[in-house]
């Protein structure tokens, strides 16, 4: 198949790879319909991570099923799947508490840009729609994989309420998507700190009230004067890095928690501040599935649009571009095709 690699920081190609294959009788294979280019792919091609030369990349995918293990019973050949990017058997004890991103038999999407991905708990993880889905459902759809249900666990994990003031810090696809999830957990007012006119738009369209483009101690007043000095009852860091973390904690008011789902990179708590101010910190990595009923119903009832979050659409052979075009700003998120 063709699927796109990674070889060093900058150098992403699409090009032939070997096909995925049952390796386990609980393993199903996709045909992929549709990818994307994830925020968090891009830590590696910035070099931020380290780099396998020549492994595919790409963990979002919705797809048909193609072929299945000999113990898979519940997933068809044929069905249209959403795939959760973290693979889960959801019968585990810790999936049985909500946390499959900890499932003892996680697996991830592995070639979610490319033409197949092979899912290794296809039973538990992959979640059906009735029939082929129109074309036009495909974008939010494809959000639910990933970027939708991380934006909701930062929204849950911070304990939004309704009648909340909460801060979404990022304003790329995870955070929009947290602003969508905040505004329909109840929160009256959703604040979104964004510097980019477009990303504003969509924030507003998802249900931000207010929209804070200072960044910093700039942003931290700004948050602290639109709530009378008190701060905000809910925090969602969807960014990752040690300002955004700074920023959260900087706005958050006194017995508030801080939801934080962007990846880590270069991040130092603020243990005193959430001492003294009794702030906490829950969230990580999403476990999709959880949430993947309830979101399936919002999107398929038309409650939400969480595919608006796909500004450029490409064919996975130009994925480099779209590399390119989100690293550079040009682009919050890139849905590909085969």
């Amino acid at each position: 198949m063709r699927a796109t690699t990674i070889h060093a920081p900058g150098d992403i190609r699409f090009e032939e790879v070997p096909d995925p294959t049952i390796e386990e009788p609980t393993d199903a294979i996709i045909k992929v319909v549709a990818g994307c280019i994830c925020g968090s792919d891009l830590w590696p091609y910035r070099g931020e991570n380290d780099v396998d030369p020549g492994t595919t990349i790409g963990h979002e995918c919705v797809g048909v099923v193609e072929e299945v293990g000999s113990e898979v019973s519940r997933t068809k050949v044929g069905d249209f799947v959403i795939v959760p990017f973290c693979h889960c058997d959801n019968t585990c004890p810790h999936c049985v508490a909500g946390m499959q991103s900890a499932c003892v038999n996680l697996g991830i999407t592995q070639s979610g840009q490319g033409e197949y991905a092979r899912v290794t708990q296809a039973d538990g993880s992959l979640v059906a729609t009735d029939g082929m889905p129109d074309a036009t459902m495909i974008p939010s759809l494809l959000a639910l994989t990933d970027v939708m249900a991380t934006g909701w666990h930062a929204a849950v994990a911070a304990g939004v309420k309704p009648g909340d003031t909460a801060v979404v810090v990022g304003d790329g696809a995870v955070g929009l998507s947290g602003v969508l999830a905040a505004a329909q957990l109840g929160a009256e007012r959703v604040v979104a700190m964004s510097r980019h006119e477009p990303r504003q738009e969509i924030a507003r369209a998802f249900g931000a009230t207010d929209i804070v483009a200072e960044r910093g101690k700039e942003g931290g007043a700004r948050i602290m004067e639109l709530t009378d000095g008190v701060g905000a009852d809910a925090v969602l860091e969807c960014v990752g890095t040690d300002q955004a973390m700074k920023t959260a904690f900087a706005v958050a008011r006194p017995g508030s928690t801080v939801g934080f789902v962007g990846v880590p990179h270069g991040v130092e708590l603020p243990i005193r501040r959430m001492f003294q101010k009794n702030v906490g910190l829950a969230g990580g990595m999403a476990p999709v599935r959880r949430y993947l009923p309830d979101l399936l119903e919002r999107v398929l009832s038309g409650a939400i649009d969480p595919g608006r979050v796909f500004d450029l659409t490409l064919p996975m052979a130009e994925s480099a571009e779209g590399y390119r075009a989100m690293d550079e700003r040009r682009a919050i998120k890139v849905l590909l095709q085969p």
